[in-house]
């Protein structure tokens, strides 16, 4: 069983390509962790994957209806535009939407269980355009949370979170994973992919480079091909440690 299935999948926009023929499956029990320089494709890949831009290929998310896709993925875009002034509860509450159907105690205990694995039950009635930036990324994770779909994408989805709720939100999601979800998530970090990604995509010019373990394809070589830098990484008892070091010229 895939969550997603892309097939060869590209894209051009403004009459340059971005994405040239990726192809990729994502499973029930992965988190796996997309990788690459500024530019090198990530944003475009997911976005294309739900179809949102057009692209050339296959994508079985982009190939279902608009609420079919809504059951089977959740979104979190690098854009975290708050617009109303609503409770978090209520921002959270949001998620419910693609099911369709008048509130009741499922869709309450989901909401309840999204604010607490993003560890905002006492926000639960602040005003969320009030929050931080921080704080309000983690709302958008947790509505996202809340709309308990198979699979879970996001875009940088720690970008702006102190290093507690970084390392925090990582563990949500390998703990999704481990429960039989799947999540695609874009990082910069590659400390945090090494150490909580069960698998690891890296793109370089719109193509996939790179495909495996963490530990398989954040080399030496791929280091410096994709991101032009070397890194200090090693096994240690509390797991794999990584640490990029310099910008190799």
């Amino acid at each position: 069983m895939t969550l997603l299935r892309l097939r060869n999948l590209s894209v051009t926009l403004r009459a340059r390509p971005v994405l040239a023929d990726v192809s990729l499956d994502v499973a029930p029990g992965e988190l796996v962790g997309l990788i690459g320089a500024n530019g090198a494709g990530k944003t475009t890949l997911m976005r294309a994957a739900l179809g949102l831009v057009p692209a050339s290929g296959e994508s079985s998310l982009a190939a279902m209806s608009p609420g079919a896709r809504a059951r089977a993925a959740a979104w979190m875009p690098q854009a975290r535009e708050i617009a109303w002034p609503v409770t978090v509860e209520t921002l959270v509450a949001l998620g419910r939407l693609p099911h369709g159907r008048r509130p009741g105690p499922a869709d309450a205990a989901a909401v309840d269980a999204a604010l607490e694995r993003m560890a905002l039950e006492p926000f639960r009635h602040r005003t969320a355009t009030r929050l931080s930036g921080g704080e309000q990324a983690r709302a958008l994770i947790a509505r996202a949370l809340a709309q308990e779909t198979p699979l879970l994408m996001a875009d940088e989805p720690i970008a702006g979170l102190d290093p507690a709720h970084q390392i925090a939100t990582m563990e949500v999601f390998r703990a999704l994973a481990a429960e039989g979800r799947g999540g695609l998530v874009s990082l910069h970090d590659l400390g945090l992919a090494a150490r909580h990604c069960t698998r690891v995509v890296a793109l370089a010019a719109g193509r996939v480079v790179a495909d495996g373990p963490p530990a398989e394809v954040l080399t030496d070589d791929l280091l410096a091909r994709a991101f032009h830098i070397s890194a200090y990484h090693a096994e240690t008892a509390d797991g794999p440690v990584f640490q990029p070091l310099r910008v190799i010229r």
